[in-house]
């Protein structure tokens, strides 16, 4: 496998990942924090810091917009629920 082909591979499975994110907006963000260590918005800092790599300026605000597919207001607005004490206990667990 080439470089060339491997970036490509890696950019289509990362595509896929963000569609199946987006199916999937019942799962809430501290579910994936409880669950995997990292939720939609780590994947914006990640993409974030990614361009800064490739000299490109992008704001955390942009980097979520193309994680969400949306600004990030109007996705919380309208999919993110209230942490239930027992998310937030399951979350404090996991960091100490």
């Amino acid at each position: 496998m080439t470089n060339e082909q491997q970036t490509r591979i890696e950019a289509a499975a990362f595509r896929r990942l963000l569609e199946h994110l987006d199916d999937n907006k019942q799962v809430q963000n501290i579910d994936l924090m409880i669950l995997a260590d990292f939720c939609r918005n780590c994947l914006a800092k990640w993409y974030a810091k990614a361009a800064a790599d490739e000299g490109i300026e992008m704001d955390y605000d942009a980097a979520r917009e193309v994680i969400y597919k949306m600004p990030y207001s109007e996705w919380k607005e309208n999919h993110q629920l209230p942490a239930t004490d027992e998310q937030l206990a399951a979350l404090n667990a996991k960091s100490k």
